[in-house]
């Protein structure tokens, strides 16, 4: 954010994405800070080759302004895509009574009276290739993050099945276990054995297989 006390310039610099024959765009936001009329003004180095419009305005207190700056189309390409052109934003205070479009030519001419701020803004130029080349690094990252995630789920959910293989042939050797003590106890009565752990050790068996299909079911559906 660049400006002064009045105004409020966003970006601090000009950013054109260049090619060739074709004209760019980019948009300079005018913020007013303060509770009066503030007339702006902008002038670059280089009025041939682009169009500022509105060039001057006035904003009203705390309201806001866009300007839409367009780069001519270019035959070339400068050196090392290195732009030299700069941008002067110029703002001061006028009366709530002038006009949007009928500021007097001397508002921004310097005198003991008035106070004139300046805000210098750079000019950037970019090319759709090198922006392009961003975005495919970005998505090749991100695509490959994805794919490790993925392979990391099939692991997950392969051991998630093997455990619950597991745990499901061990509940039905405990089950088996179970029916044979329960038909020997039925055949005659030893007091020296509690049947009672065994069915613990198979409600047990049970429940571990119930948690692990629910861990799978949901696993799968996510």
């Amino acid at each position: 954010m660049g400006g002064g006390q009045l105004i409020s310039v966003h970006p601090e610099e000009l950013t054109f994405e260049v090619e060739l024959e074709k004209p760019a765009y980019c948009n300079l936001k005018i913020v007013n800070n303060s509770e009066h009329h503030v007339a702006f003004k902008v002038k670059t180095t280089s009025p041939k080759k682009y169009f500022v419009r509105p060039n001057t305005s006035v904003v009203q207190p705390w309201d806001s302004c866009t300007i839409t700056v367009t780069l001519q189309a270019q035959q070339e390409y400068p050196p090392d895509m290195q732009c030299k052109d700069k941008f002067l934003v110029q703002s001061t205070k006028v009366p709530p009574t002038i006009e949007f479009d009928e500021i007097p030519p001397d508002t921004f001419i310097k005198d003991e009276e008035k106070v004139i701020e300046e805000c210098k803004l750079r000019v950037v130029f970019v090319t759709p290739k090198s922006r392009n080349a961003n975005f495919e690094g970005e998505s090749g990252i991100i695509s490959a993050t994805k794919l490790a995630m993925g392979s990391s789920d099939v692991l997950a959910l392969q051991r998630l099945r093997e455990e619950r293989d597991s745990i499901l042939q061990q509940n039905k050797m405990l089950q088996r276990e179970l029916e044979l003590l329960e038909r020997r106890r039925s055949r005659r009565s030893d007091e020296g054995f509690s049947l009672t752990f065994a069915a613990f050790v198979g409600f047990i068996g049970l429940f571990i297989g119930f948690i692990l299909n629910f861990a799978l079911s949901s696993h799968s559906t996510a």
